[in-house]
C-alpha cells in the first residue's frame, strides 16, 4: 500500500560524505531536510559501518551532528525506484513505498567500481576490490586466507590494509599502471601532505606495477590466479580475487531526471556541474563521485558547496571554491597516474562471460554494433543488473555508450511499482 505523499524542502539522495555534508551545511536554515540511503547506516562506501569496520573521528563526528539537527530526517535502507512526476521521487523501504516531493534536490550517489571480464572472473571468490572491503566491514571473516589484490587506483591499498586488519595474508597487489605513473603521483602528493601521509601507511611489500590479471582457475572457487608482471607470468595460490579497474559514477537518477553528462571523451561520464555543483536542471545539484573522482575530501567540499547554494546561500558556497579546486588538482592527478592501458581490453576470450546476469559470452558481442545491437541478439544488458556492470565493461572494451537507464531503477514491490502513473491509469483503464 502506498503512503500519502511527503514533501520536504530539501532532499538529499546519499549518505556518504558529500552527501552528510550537504545536510549538515543546509541544516542551519531551519529547512525541512530529508536525506535517503539505501545502506542501514550514513558514511557511504568509503565510512561504511558495520562489524568490522572502524570509523573513523570525521565520521563518527558527523553522524553524531547529523543525528542532533531536529530538521534533518534521514531514511536509511531506502531505495529510489523511480521519477514519477517533476519535483516527485518514489521510494521504497523495507516496509513501505511512498512519494516524496522536493523543492531543492542534492544528488550524492557516489560510484561503482568498474569490472573488467577476464576468464575466471565470475569463480566464487572473485570480487570487486571496494566489494570485498565492504564485505570486510560487514563481517566476512578472511583470517588466514590468502588474498590477491588487482586492479588500478589506491583503493587497492586501501582494500589489502582493510584485509590484513582482518587477518588475511595479501599475496599480492597488482597495479596495473607502470613505476613510472606511480612514482610521479607520489612525488605530486607533496601538495596534498594528509594524503602523503596515507600512502606511507597503507605500503606494502607485496606492491608490484606494471601488473595486471590475466586469469583465475579453480574447481568450484578460487584457487590461483595467473598474473602479466612486467614480462613476466606467474601463478599465486590464494582463496580470493579482489579485483576493480576504478570506479564508474553512478548517474542513472539524474539521467532519469534529465541531467546532463560530461563528455565522454573526458573519461568516465559523470554529472556535470558549474561552481556551485548546480546540474543542467533548475534546483538540482550534484557532489561527490557521480561528478567524479576525488576522494572523500573533495566530495566534503563539494557536499558543503552544493548544501550552501541549494538553498541560497552563495557567499558561505563561494568561500569553499579555493579548497574545492584544491582538490580537483588531486582529482585531476589521480585521473592521470592511474589511466587504464588499453591492454586491458585484451583480457577477455572468446568464452569469457561479459554479462554474467545473462550468460552472454565475449564472442556474441564483439561484433556487435552497440547496445541496442547486443540487446537484440544476446540480451546482453538485459539481467538484474540493467547493465551497470557490463555496460561500463563494453563502454571500456568496444567504446560503446551505455545503455541509458529505465525504470523502475533498483528492483520493488508491485505494491510501490503500482503507485507509477502509468500503472495506475492502466489499473483504473481494466476496471
Amino acid at each position: 500500500m502506498i503512503a500519502a505523499t511527503e514533501s520536504c524542502d530539501l532532499l538529499v539522495v546519499g549518505a556518504g560524505p558529500a552527501g552528510m555534508a550537504a545536510a549538515l551545511a543546509a541544516a542551519p536554515s531551519g529547512a525541512r531536510i530529508v536525506v535517503i540511503d539505501d545502506n542501514p547506516a550514513p558514511g557511504g562506501q568509503i565510512w561504511r559501518d558495520g562489524p568490522g569496520a572502524q570509523l573513523p573521528a570525521a565520521a563518527r563526528r558527523m553522524r553524531d551532528a547529523l543525528a542532533a539537527c531536529s530538521n534533518v530526517r534521514l531514511c536509511s535502507a531506502t531505495r529510489v525506484v523511480a521519477t514519477p512526476a517533476p519535483g516527485t521521487l518514489l521510494l521504497e523501504d523495507a516496509e513501505r513505498g511512498w512519494h516524496l516531493q522536493w523543492n531543492k534536490l542534492v544528488l550524492c550517489t557516489g560510484a561503482r567500481e568498474l569490472l573488467l571480464p577476464f576468464p575466471g572472473w565470475t569463480l566464487p571468490g572473485v570480487t570487486g576490490a571496494g566489494g570485498l572491503q565492504a564485505l570486510i566491514k560487514s563481517g566476512l571473516p578472511v583470517a588466514g586466507e590468502r588474498i590477491v589484490v588487482a586492479g588500478s587506483g589506491p583503493l587497492l591499498l586501501a582494500v589489502a590494509a582493510t584485509a590484513r586488519h582482518a587477518g588475511a595474508q595479501v599475496v599480492r597487489i597488482a597495479e596495473q599502471t607502470s613505476a613510472a605513473a606511480l612514482a610521479g603521483f607520489a612525488a605530486q602528493l607533496l601538495r596534498w601532505p594528509g594524503k602523503a601521509t596515507q600512502a606511507l601507511s597503507l605500503l606494502h611489500p607485496s606492491l608490484r606495477t606494471s601488473a595486471h590479471v590475466l586469469a583465475v582457475h579453480g574447481q568450484g572457487r578460487v584457487q590461483s590466479v595467473q598474473l602479466q608482471q612486467g614480462a613476466r607470468r606467474l601463478d599465486l595460490a590464494c582463496d580470493r580475487l579482489a579485483c576493480g579497474f576504478g570506479l564508474v559514477p553512478n548517474t542513472q537518477l539524474g539521467q532519469l531526471l534529465g541531467c546532463e553528462l560530461t563528455p565522454a571523451a573526458a573519461g568516465p561520464q559523470a554529472l556535470r556541474v558549474d561552481a556551485w555543483q548546480a546540474t543542467s536542471l533548475p534546483n538540482v545539484y550534484a557532489a561527490g563521485e557521480s561528478t567524479g573522482f576525488g576522494g572523500s575530501e573533495r566530495a566534503l567540499v563539494q557536499g558543503t558547496i552544493a548544501g550552501f547554494a541549494a538553498l541560497g546561500q552563495r557567499d558561505a558556497a563561494q568561500q569553499r571554491w579555493k579548497e574545492h579546486e584544491r582538490w580537483d588538482g588531486f582529482a585531476r592527478q589521480l585521473a592521470h597516474s592511474f589511466a587504464l592501458r588499453p591492454h586491458l581490453k585484451t583480457l577477455a576470450q572468446p568464452d569469457t562471460l561479459v554479462c554474467r546476469c545473462e550468460d552472454v559470452s565475449y564472442a556474441a558481442v564483439a561484433g556487435c554494433a552497440g547496445w541496442q545491437d547486443a540487446k537484440l541478439h544476446s540480451r546482453c544488458g538485459m539481467g538484474a543488473c540493467q547493465g551497470r556492470v557490463c555496460g561500463a565493461a563494453t563502454q571500456f572494451l568496444f567504446d560503446w555508450t551505455p545503455p541509458a537507464p529505465r525504470i523502475p531503477l533498483t528492483p520493488a514491490r508491485l505494491g510501490t511499482l503500482a503507485a507509477l502513473p502509468g500503472v495506475q491509469e492502466a489499473s483504473h483503464e481494466r476496471m
